[in-house]
Formats: C-alpha cells, structure tokens, sequence
C-alpha cells in the first residue's frame, strides 16, 4: 500500500487542521493506521492509531484535542486536530500495517507502509 498525507499548513495557536492520509492499494480496511509526528531535534512520537474495527487509541497529551477517524470507502484516515499549540508544530507521518498488534502500536519501528510527511505550523 502506498500513503499519501495532506494537509498540513500554517495556523495560529488554537487553530484547528485536518491532516488527510489517502491510501492506494487494495483492502485498505484491513489495515492498523498510525499518525506519528516529528519536531526538529526531537525523536518521532506517536500521535493516534486507528484500528481495523473503528478503535481509536490516542498518545495521553493528544486526547480530547485530536481525533483520528477512517473512511474505508475512500481508503482513507484523518486526523482532526484541534486547539493547536506551538508544541504541536511537527512533520506528521501517516503509517500502516496489517499484522501489527495493540501492544506495539505506539512504536514505529513496527509499521511497514509510510507516507511522506506533511508540515504543520503552529505559530504563537
């Protein structure tokens, strides 16, 4: 499978994105979707993982200000993030995998399938 991410850009603080990460390839659905992010100097971290059922799993400092959410029809996963704060500014990656598991979902290494990344800004 091949990812796509999108829509990333400049916002102020409290500022709201919808990042986009549109996959080709077939049985997108069957796929565990990640968006991990990566602030210069910094190591990349986990944002959010959606599963193939629909569950949501979000890293403790992005719940109730990130929503991630998937349109299998449209093969594709967003992230919605909200009240955005100058920490928040990072590349996004969007990833994926069919066989990863809960307790490695968090970890990038364990994703095979990335997208190039898309800038965020958030400036103060």
């Amino acid at each position: 499978v091949q990812l796509q991410a999108s829509g990333g850009g400049l916002v102020q603080a409290g500022g709201s994105l919808r990042l986009s990460c549109a996959a080709s390839g077939r049985s997108f659905s069957r796929y565990v979707v990640g968006w991990f992010r990566q602030a210069p100097g910094k190591d990349r971290e986990f944002v959010a993982a959606i599963w193939r059922s629909g569950a949501t799993y979000y890293a403790d400092s992005k719940k109730g200000r990130f929503t991630i959410s998937r349109d299998n029809a449209k093969s594709t996963v967003y992230l919605q993030m909200n009240s955005l704060e100058p920490e928040d500014t990072a590349v996004y990656y969007c990833a994926a995998d069919q066989s990863i598991i809960i307790s490695s979902m968090t970890s990038s290494q364990y994703y095979v399938y990335w997208g190039q990344g898309t800038l965020v800004t958030v400036s103060s």
